[in-house]
């Protein structure tokens, strides 16, 4: 890991850019991380937009995670930002695109060819992420997953040991094989649904909080749409990393 960048906000926080290889990535710290006051720390999942242009509410919701004594980080998604475009993925997302203009139902072909060739490639990165991380001394765990691709923190959660619970998102369309892989997950979830959800397939997201194998797990459902969740269903996943990340 090779930081790049480092500043002040103005509530305390300190955000540092990184790279690990090719991958950009940010870090926020509370002032009060310390080597002899490691804090715990929350993976930032967001949709595949780029760092940019998710940079407003990411590091919103890291102030929010520093508030509360925990680092929060993040890194680019394979294809995304300025990282090397991805022909395969591309085409399916123009796919996607056509498919939903046109009013049909989005075939599982589609859904597939977009999402698990990302869940493949993005989770070994972001487990390599969360080896460099752990490896500073301000950083001392649990790890907790919050947010972003649905299928990449089903997965993470099946195949990740350290971390120690999730909160998920259903906001994007996921393929027949994440089902089975979800009735592996046995950490914490939280999962937040909107009802009215434009690019989500409601009973899928239903079908999936079904699925998971998870002892403890909560469904979160509000009215609106994709970026409207309420800020007191925010506030509730606050509270569910509180719970089980001390």
């Amino acid at each position: 890991m090779h930081f790049t960048s480092e500043q002040r906000l103005d509530d305390g926080v300190i955000e540092r850019g990184f790279t690990l290889g090719e991958i950009p990535g940010l870090l926020w710290t509370p002032a009060s991380a310390s080597a002899s006051a490691p804090v715990p720390l929350i993976l930032l999942g967001h949709p595949p937009l780029g760092l940019d242009r998710m940079y407003p509410r990411l590091v919103a919701r890291a102030r929010h995670a520093a508030a509360d004594g925990f680092a929060a980080a993040t890194i680019e998604l394979p294809g995304s930002g300025d990282r090397p475009r991805w022909a395969a993925v591309d085409q399916a997302r123009a796919d996607l695109r056509r498919a939903m203009e046109a009013g049909g139902p989005v075939g599982e072909e589609i859904v597939d060819r977009l999402v698990l060739p990302l869940v493949d490639k993005a989770v070994p990165e972001w487990q390599a992420a969360l080896d460099a991380l752990l490896a500073l001394p301000e950083i001392g765990g649990p790890v907790g997953y919050s947010g972003g691709v649905i299928s990449i923190g089903t997965r993470l959660a099946v195949v990740e040991p350290r971390i120690s619970a999730a909160v998920l998102f259903a906001g994007s369309l996921v393929p027949r094989a994440m089902f089975e892989e979800a009735r592996q997950v046995t950490i914490p979830l939280h999962v937040l649904l909107q009802w009215d959800d434009e690019g989500n397939d409601r009973q899928a997201a239903l079908d999936l909080f079904d699925a998971f194998g998870s002892k403890e797990k909560t469904l979160n459902a509000n009215m609106g749409g994709h970026t409207g969740v309420p800020q007191f269903a925010g506030d509730a996943a606050a509270r569910f990393f509180t719970r089980h990340l001390r």
